[in-house]
C-alpha cells in the first residue's frame, strides 16, 4: 500500500473535516457534557466512512448531478441548524440548577444523542460537497490499491479528529462547563449555526 497516498488522504481529509461546522459543534457539546460523547464521535466517524467511500468509489458524480436531493438536504439542514441555534441561545441565557441540569441530561438518552448525530451529519449539505463530491473527485483519479490507500487516509482523519475532539472536550469539561465559559460557547455555537443556515438560504435563492 502506498503510504504517501494514505498521508495525502489524511491531510486532505483533515482539511475538510476540522474547520468548525455543525458536526464539530455537536461533538464538542456532547464532550463537554460527557454525555454519550464517544457514541457521538463513533456515529459521526462511521457516517463519514459511508459518504467518503460513496464519493471515492463512484457516487460523487451521481450526487453532484442530483439537484433535487441536494435541495431537499439543504432545506432540511436550514431547519435543523435554525432549531439547534435557537436551543443554544436558550441554553446560554438559562441558568438551571445543578439538580435540574442533571435531570435534563439523564432524560436525554443514547437514542436522542444518536438521532442528533445523524441529523447534524445527514442534514449537512457541506458534508456532501466536501466528502462525496470534492474528495470523491480527487480519490476517483486513482486506481486500484492507490484509491484504497487514499480512502483509508481520509477515513483515518475523520476518526482521529472526532475522537480527539470528543475526548479532549470531556477532559476539559470542568473548565468548559463553568457558567461564563458555557454561555460563551453556547452563544458561539448559536451564531455559527445561524450563519451556516443563512449561507444555505443564500445558496438556495441564488
Amino acid at each position: 500500500m502506498n503510504l504517501w497516498l494514505v498521508l495525502q488522504g489524511f491531510g486532505l481529509g483533515a482539511s475538510m473535516i476540522i474547520p468548525i461546522g455543525a458536526q464539530n459543534a455537536y461533538v464538542l457539546n456532547q464532550g463537554i457534557k460527557r454525555h454519550h460523547h464517544l457514541t457521538t464521535a463513533t456515529i459521526c466517524s462511521l457516517l463519514d466512512v459511508l459518504f467518503i467511500s460513496l464519493g471515492i468509489f463512484g457516487g460523487g458524480a451521481i450526487l453532484a448531478q442530483n439537484e433535487a436531493l441536494l435541495t431537499s438536504v439543504t432545506i432540511g439542514g436550514v431547519l435543523f441548524l435554525t432549531l439547534y441555534g435557537s436551543l443554544s441561545i436558550k441554553s446560554a441565557f438559562t441558568q438551571p440548577s445543578i439538580e435540574s441540569n442533571t435531570q435534563s441530561v439523564s432524560s436525554s438518552g443514547k437514542k436522542a444523542v444518536i438521532l442528533g448525530a445523524l441529523a447534524v451529519t445527514v442534514l449537512n449539505p457541506h458534508l456532501y460537497l466536501d466528502t462525496v463530491v470534492i474528495l470523491g473527485s480527487i480519490g476517483g483519479q486513482f486506481e486500484g490499491s492507490d484509491r484504497l490507500a487514499f480512502a483509508i487516509g481520509t477515513i483515518l482523519a475523520s476518526f482521529v479528529w472526532f475522537y480527539s475532539l470528543s475526548i479532549g472536550a470531556a477532559k476539559l469539561s470542568p473548565t468548559l462547563s463553568k457558567p461564563k465559559v458555557r454561555k460563551a460557547i453556547d452563544i458561539g455555537v448559536a451564531l455559527m449555526m445561524f450563519s451556516i443556515a443563512a449561507l444555505l438560504i443564500k445558496q438556495l435563492l441564488a
